[in-house]
């Protein structure tokens, strides 16, 4: 549950505001559970549609107790699963109309099945994901323009299917790609890590590869959970080595 920060000055000035608080005393509660979050953050959140805080006739933001628990939901959905701000905008404004909104069938790092419930997502049994997507479905999901994406191509950042469809995991690094860009980070300087993955993804090829072409039906399906197995240790040690080589830490 979200909760105001009792005494101090910050909750002078939100009681002299009728409940309201200033950027900064929703910077402070936001952080108990997002500590990586900025002012800059929230402002962009706001450019984005996401909230829509009051204004002083000054032009100082006023946040609301809806307004600061709208915004967990929000930091809550793209960090723990990569969710699109377009998509993210789009159910919190149909819950509020009191509809029914649901995921689309589209993979993410967290699987989530076709006809979750995004209200229920921390607990609604899972189903099979769908593993294909169109790219009229990758570009309305991700809110991305067709420019974007065939430059994205152009570098073989994202690969489409012999068939002009794509993975589900294309969502994902669209989505990515995207918020790097908005940071200036752009597609060229992106194909070191492009050709690194695909460095880290044939060593991990090469150890299971005798196992895929074992003659025992049980040691080829092991292959599978080896191979699972494997990426993860691999995605968890670049992570580990990019945050020791910048001296931060994730949470």
């Amino acid at each position: 549950m979200l909760h105001t920060p009792s005494g101090g000055a910050g909750s002078g000035t939100a009681a002299a505001d009728g409940g309201l608080m200033s950027i900064g005393s929703v910077l402070n509660i936001l952080r108990e559970e997002f500590p990586e979050v900025t002012v800059s953050k929230i402002r962009f959140l706001e450019s984005e549609g996401l909230i829509e805080p009051r204004r002083t006739p000054s032009g100082y933001r006023k946040f609301s107790a809806h307004d600061v628990e709208r915004l967990s939901k929000v930091l809550r959905l793209q960090r723990d699963h990569y969710l699109p701000l377009k998509v993210i905008r789009e159910y919190l404004d149909a819950l509020e109309r009191g509809e029914e909104a649901r995921l689309p069938s589209l993979g993410r790092p967290r699987e989530v099945g076709e006809g979750e419930l995004l209200g229920d997502i921390l607990g609604e049994p899972e189903t099979p994901a769908a593993s294909r997507i169109s790219r009229d479905e990758l570009l309305s999901t991700t809110g991305i323009s067709i420019e974007q994406l065939q430059e994205w191509e152009s570098y073989g950042l994202v690969v489409p299917l012999s068939d002009g469809v794509y993975d589900a995991e294309t969502v994902t690094v669209a989505t990515l790609l995207a918020e790097l860009g908005r940071h200036g980070i752009e597609p060229r300087h992106l194909r070191v890590m492009k050709a690194a993955a695909d460095r880290e993804a044939g060593l991990v090829d090469q150890v299971v590869a005798p196992l895929r072409r074992h003659r025992n039906p049980q040691t080829r399906a092991h292959a599978e959970a080896r191979t699972k197995e494997l990426a993860g240790l691999a995605v968890r040690l670049h992570a580990t080595l990019v945050q020791s080589a910048l001296g931060v830490r994730l949470p």
